[in-house]
C-alpha cells in the first residue's frame, strides 16, 4: 500500500505538472466561459438590446411590404399577415417590383410578399437565413384564408367558416418511460466525453510507460516496487487528473451557465444539457470509471511492450480501433432513437462496450434494475481482471527490449510470471 500510494502521488505530479495537462484545462475553461457568455457578447457588439427594452423605448419593428394583386385582397392579407407577424410593421406598397427590392436592399423594408393571387406569391429578402420561416407562417395563413372562402362559397356564413377554421387541437403527451427528446444532449455529451477521455489519457498512459522503458528508469522502479502497484498507481492517477480536468471544465460550465441563464432561457437544448437529472448524474460517473480504468489498464499493458516511442502509435491501435467501433455502435443507435436493439442490448454486457452502451440505454429507456446490476458487476470483475494481467504484461513487457514481442511469446511469459 505504501508503495502503491508513491505511485500514485508521483503519477499525480506527472500530470498537474504537464505544461500540455494544464493548457489545454485552461484552453477549454476559457472555450467554455466564452461559449456560456455569448449571448451577452453578442448583444454587446451588435448592439441589439432586449426585446422587452425596445418595448419600452418604442422602438420601431422591422417593415414587411405586401403587394396584392387587388386592394381588396391586400387590405385582407395585411390583416391576417399583421396577426401572423407581430413582430413587423406589415404595410400594403403599390409600387414595382423593381422598386420593392430597391427597398429591401437599400434597408427600407426587411421583407416582401408580392402576390399574383391569394394561393400564389414572390418572397423577397436580401440575406435568406437559415432560420427564416416566413414563408412557412405566410403559407399557413393563406391556406386557412382560402379553406375560409371555399367554405363561404359552399354556403356557410362568414362566422361559421371562422369557427370551424379556428379550431384548436389539444394534446397531451404522457411519457411512461424517458423522454428521449429531453434526453438526448446531456447523453451525446456524457458518451462524448467519455470518448474524448479514454482516447486521451489512455495515449498519455501508453507514452507515459513507453518513455520510462526507453530511458531505463523502469528496470529501477521494477526491481523497488511491485507490478501491480505500479500499475494500478497510474492508472488511478490517470482516472483522478481527468476527473479534475472534467470536474474543472463542466464545473466552470455551470457556474457560467447559472450567470447567463437568463440569456439561455429560450435555447431548449442548452437548458436540457444542464438540467441533468442527478441519478442518472451518478450513473454517469459509475459507468465513466469503470469503463475508463478497463481501457487504461489495456493502454497500460501495451505501453509497456513498445520497444520504442515511436512504436505507441501502431501498438495502441487494436486498442483504439476496438473503442472507436464501440463509439460507433452507441452513436448510430442513439441518432436512431432505437437504443434498445439487439446489438446495444449484447453490448451492455460486454466490458469493451458496456460503460458507453448501458449509460445510454439507462438515459435514453427504461432498463430493469437487474440488468443494470449484471452489467456493473461484469463491469468491476472485468477491471479487476484485467487490471491483474495487465500488471503481470506490464511486468513482462518492460523487460523486452529490441524487436516488438509478438503476443504468443507476452502470453506465454504472463503464464509463467
Amino acid at each position: 500500500m505504501k508503495q502503491f500510494g508513491k505511485i500514485l502521488k508521483f503519477e499525480l505530479k506527472y500530470y498537474f505538472k504537464n505544461k500540455v495537462f494544464v493548457g489545454v484545462t485552461i484552453f477549454l475553461v476559457l472555450l467554455i466561459s466564452v461559449l456560456m457568455f455569448l449571448p451577452r457578447i453578442v448583444d454587446v457588439f451588435s448592439g441589439n438590446e432586449s426585446k422587452d427594452t425596445v418595448a419600452e423605448e418604442g422602438g420601431e419593428s422591422p417593415v414587411l411590404l405586401v403587394k396584392a394583386a387587388s386592394p381588396e385582397e391586400a387590405e385582407t392579407v395585411k390583416g391576417l399577415f399583421e396577426t401572423a407577424f407581430s413582430g413587423y410593421d406589415v404595410q400594403i406598397t403599390e409600387d414595382s417590383e423593381w422598386d420593392i427590392q430597391e427597398e429591401i436592399l437599400s434597408e427600407s423594408a426587411e421583407c416582401a410578399f408580392v402576390f399574383k393571387n391569394l394561393t400564389s406569391y414572390t418572397y423577397y429578402v436580401d440575406n435568406l437565413s437559415m432560420y427564416d420561416s416566413n414563408t412557412d407562417i405566410a403559407d399557413s395563413v393563406l391556406q386557412n384564408l382560402y379553406r375560409m372562402n371555399k367554405m363561404i362559397e359552399s354556403g356557410m356564413s362568414e362566422e361559421q367558416a371562422g369557427e370551424i377554421i379556428a379550431v384548436q387541437i389539444e394534446n397531451n403527451s404522457v411519457s411512461l418511460g424517458k423522454d428521449q427528446m429531453q434526453n438526448y444532449w446531456y447523453t451525446y455529451i456524457m458518451i462524448f466525453a467519455l470518448y474524448m477521455v479514454i482516447l486521451l489519457y489512455g495515449q498519455m498512459i501508453a507514452t507515459n510507460v513507453a518513455t520510462e522503458k526507453s530511458s531505463r528508469a523502469m528496470e529501477l522502479l521494477i526491481t523497488s516496487a511491485k507490478p501491480v502497484s505500479m500499475m494500478f498507481g497510474k492508472v488511478i492517477a490517470s482516472c483522478l487528473a481527468g476527473f479534475v480536468q472534467l470536474i474543472a471544465v463542466f464545473g466552470s460550465a455551470i457556474l457560467f451557465y447559472t450567470i447567463n441563464k437568463e440569456q439561455w432561457a429560450d435555447n431548449m437544448i442548452v437548458q436540457s444539457i444542464f438540467d441533468m437529472p442527478v441519478s442518472l448524474l451518478a450513473y454517469m460517473l459509475i459507468f465513466f470509471v469503470l469503463g475508463f480504468f478497463i481501457y487504461a489498464f489495456l493502454y497500460g499493458a501495451i505501453g509497456s511492450t513498445a520497444s520504442k516511442l515511436e512504436d505507441i502509435n501502431t501498438s495502441v491501435m487494436p486498442i483504439t480501433m476496438l473503442f472507436i467501433i464501440a463509439f460507433m455502435v452507441v452513436m448510430f443507435s442513439l441518432a436512431s432513437g432505437n437504443v434498445d436493439n439487439a446489438l446495444m442490448k449484447v453490448c451492455s454486457y460486454v466490458p469493451f462496450t458496456s460503460s458507453m452502451a448501458m449509460f445510454t440505454r439507462i438515459a435514453m429507456s427504461t432498463v430493469p434494475w437487474y440488468e443494470i446490476l449484471i452489467s456493473v458487476a461484469i463491469l468491476i470483475g472485468s477491471v479487476a481482471g484485467i487490471g491483474v494481467i495487465s500488471a503481470k504484461i506490464y511486468r513482462v513487457g518492460v523487460l523486452l527490449y529490441g524487436t516488438t514481442p509478438k503476443i504468443g511469446s507476452i502470453l506465454k511469459a504472463v503464464w509463467r510470471a
